[in-house]
């Protein structure tokens, strides 16, 4: 079989007969999202590298402690689902995982946007929403690809300078965290338009001082501006 889904509240673990399907692309142990289970699986075993064809790994609303530094050898892993978990960290060897370009991480326990993150230069949606998020690393500049960022829900104070270089972002919602002020190149992100498209871009429930909320209602050009008005005072 390419594909496989494990459903079950009662799931704590992998079946071992599932490392034997060495062929498999598409591996499912999530609960339905309508219908508000939770599974009970803590640990994500090591023998998940025998999955070598493994694309896509959906383990969303389990009960995960810990993802196993093996996942980094599942060379082919294009999208990852891991949300709704009990995550703290994640391990360095994700930072391998060069094919991947949607990775789900809302609703866990993390505290810091992980640096092995920002070496997955194929990532174009990633969300992190409803985390513990303080700081983003401004390595986060190498995500060139990068399309969609949620980071609601966290603690962020500060954003830097370096988020401004993800030229591609299309989507990037901020709302719910502690942000008083953006990037001074903020207006340099074009693909942003609060104003214009207001799910394009999301600040609600941050104590924004600078630019000020009217002026991002305005849009890119609109920032770039105030910017610029402050640089001639």
């Amino acid at each position: 079989k390419k594909k496989l889904k494990i459903s079950g509240r009662e799931l704590l673990s992998v079946p071992t007969q599932v490392f034997g399907l060495d062929q498999l692309q598409v591996l499912e142990m999530s609960p339905e999202r309508e219908s508000c289970l939770r599974y009970r699986m803590e640990l994500l075993p090591q023998e998940i590298s025998c999955l070598r064809n493994l694309t896509c790994l959906y383990v969303d609303s389990n009960n995960l402690k810990k993802i196993p530094a093996e996942i980094g050898t599942l060379s082919h892993m294009e999208r990852l689902t891991l949300s709704n978990n009990s995550l703290s960290s994640l391990p360095a060897e994700m930072g391998a995982l060069q094919r991947l370009h949607s990775l789900h991480l809302a609703n866990n326990s993390l505290t810091e946007l992980p640096a092995p993150l920002c070496q997955l230069r194929s990532l174009t949606f990633l969300d992190v929403s409803d985390n513990k998020i303080r700081t983003i690393p401004s390595n986060i500049r190498h995500l060139e690809k990068l399309e969609t960022l949620l980071l609601l829900f966290n603690s962020l104070e500060s954003l830097p300078e370096d988020v401004c270089l993800l030229r591609n972002l299309h989507t990037l919602w901020l709302g719910n965290n502690h942000l008083r002020s953006l990037p001074a190149a903020f207006g340099e992100l074009v693909n942003l338009d609060w104003g214009y498209n207001y799910c394009s871009c999301n600040f609600e429930g941050n104590p924004l001082e600078t630019p000020p909320p009217d002026v991002c209602s305005r849009g890119p050009e609109g920032i770039r501006d105030y910017f610029s008005s402050l640089r001639r005072i």
